[in-house]
């Protein structure tokens, strides 16, 4: 069993053919997707989805999309946090966190309003006891910043790129790194020594669909899915010279650790 920790199945770009692919990723032998909302115009969708394709889901207001959220979306937020904290399929705080990629935001105002709406909802996950999925863009430092203030249940450091001092950190906190279609390129070298190195209990799988497709996908359709992510259990398998099933065991143990509510929506936990 594989469980597939991030994918934006109600992104725009499976209109199509959303049912579709989370068949594909059923038969595949994905067992369940996490899928995170990014502002507060999906929080309805993914609960919806999460629903309808027997997944679970994840609230919160994205980085990127702080530029346009109001103030008011964090009280949106809180309000369907509460409304979904007894549905068993929702399962964390996210997608939210930090992104300087872009050097306008790393040193101007608009990283203050990132920061401002990820201390927030880091304090909205610890009130209600629940983990985080995290955005971590060239952040590492200033995400742990915060979770040393704030003492949020952990969660999964999505898509990690940072150092083995910033993954060991991360990790003491209760979070697992999510390891995908970066992951598949040679030329990725951190994070394929990440992969290769860092417990294998601190690893979980994650597509980051329509997002980071994997190396193999041909140049005319660099659409991710779910499906990918037995293939991506085939390189973490390879990178650590074990076998796919231990890989499949052990991060899908992990996942269920980190996401406790997703562990009892499986019946792991």
């Amino acid at each position: 069993m594989l469980i597939d920790t991030h994918c934006h199945l109600d992104a725009a770009e499976f209109d199509a053919d959303r049912r579709e692919v989370a068949r594909q990723a059923r038969e595949a032998g994905v067992r369940a997707i996490v899928i995170p909302a990014v502002a507060r115009e999906n929080f309805e969708a993914v609960r919806e989805l999460a629903h309808e394709i027997d997944g679970a889901y994840a609230l919160g207001i994205h980085p990127m999309y702080v530029q346009h959220a109001q103030e008011g979306d964090l009280d949106r937020l809180r309000e369907a946090v509460m409304r979904a904290f007894d549905d068993p399929r929702f399962v964390a705080v996210g997608e939210i966190g930090l992104d300087f990629f872009v050097a306008e935001i790393a040193s101007g105002l608009e990283r203050e309003r990132q920061e401002h709406f990820y201390q927030v909802q880091l304090k909205l996950a610890a009130e209600f006891g629940l983990p985080v999925l995290l955005h971590v863009r060239r952040s590492q430092d200033v995400l742990l910043k915060y979770l040393r203030r704030i003492d949020v249940p952990g969660g999964i450091a999505h898509a990690f790129n940072g150092s083995r001092q910033q993954a060991d950190l991360f990790v003491q906190r209760g979070f697992a790194l999510g390891m995908g279609g970066e992951m598949t390129y040679e030329r990725s070298r951190n994070i394929r020594r990440l992969a290769g190195e860092m417990e294998l209990s601190a690893l979980v799988l994650e597509t980051d669909a329509p997002d980071i497709p994997p190396a193999w996908l041909p140049r005319d359709d660099r659409r991710n899915a779910p499906a990918e992510l037995p293939r991506m259990a085939q390189v973490l398998a390879g990178l650590r010279g074990v076998s796919v099933d231990a890989i499949a065991a052990a991060t899908t143990a992990n996942a269920c650790r980190v996401l406790p509510r997703l562990g009892a929506l499986l019946g792991a936990g």
